[in-house]
């Protein structure tokens, strides 16, 4: 069983090997969990920039996507192991022709001689079936899950997404209204009541600082007055 996954140079080669119209064989390996030791074919590469899973193996009648770790380059002469062995053929003996009893009208059936050595009919065994291995299941790597985070600090409202272990979308600044109707959709009564806490302590003070720069502007107008009627 292959420990290492696809080096870049033994991807690169897949690639070509794939664009030419073959169908390079792989040996899953320990990452890949109850498929390892198993072969499969690629059958395409995606894009590595869109998802860290993009060889594209078939294995049976699937064609599941892997990261290049959960796969290595199969050594010559590997085959892919059939999941279910196929049971032998047995020959089965047919059954014995049992002659069918003479009927005769008013005659006595003879009775059996005491001691005479006469065997009871003996029932043909049946031959054992060989039952086939049951098959185990595949099961299907499951995609990292999606986090969405809406978060308020400082005064600004900031939104990030990330996939198990790889950032989607760093935090960047969305208005106000957008958190809001982002909230909006969450149906739980406390966080409304946060954010609307939130937005009307925000709304207070620009209005405190607009009256204020207000204030500052008349001052400044009435200055200017005064500088020109001197003038």
């Amino acid at each position: 069983m292959a420990g290492q996954g696809l080096s870049t140079e033994e991807v690169a080669g897949i690639r070509e090997a794939v664009a030419a119209g073959r169908k390079p064989r792989v040996v899953f390996t320990a990452s890949a969990g109850q498929m390892a030791g198993q072969v499969g074919q690629v059958v395409a590469l995606t894009d590595p920039e869109v998802s860290d899973e993009f060889v594209v193996v078939r294995f049976g009648r699937d064609e599941l996507p892997f990261s290049p770790a959960d796969v290595a380059v199969a050594p010559r002469g590997a085959g892919r192991r059939s999941p279910v062995e196929p049971a032998a053929d047995v020959e089965v003996p047919a059954e014995p022709v049992v002659a069918e009893p003479e009927f005769v009208l008013d005659t006595p059936a003879p009775r059996p001689a005491e001691g005479d050595g006469s065997a009871r009919p003996v029932e043909a065994a049946k031959p054992a079936r060989r039952g086939a291995k049951p098959v185990k299941a595949v099961k299907p790597k499951v995609p990292a899950g999606l986090t969405v985070t809406l978060a308020y600090a400082e005064g600004e409202w900031t939104v990030a997404a990330q996939q198990g272990a790889k950032v989607l979308a760093k935090p960047y600044v969305v208005k106000p209204a957008e958190a809001l109707r982002m909230v909006g959709l969450v149906d739980v009564p406390g966080v409304h009541e946060a954010v609307e806490q939130i937005l009307a302590a925000e709304r207070a003070e620009a209005e405190r600082q607009a009256e204020k720069l207000r204030s500052e502007l008349a001052e400044v107008e009435a200055r200017l007055a005064e500088l020109r009627e001197a003038g």
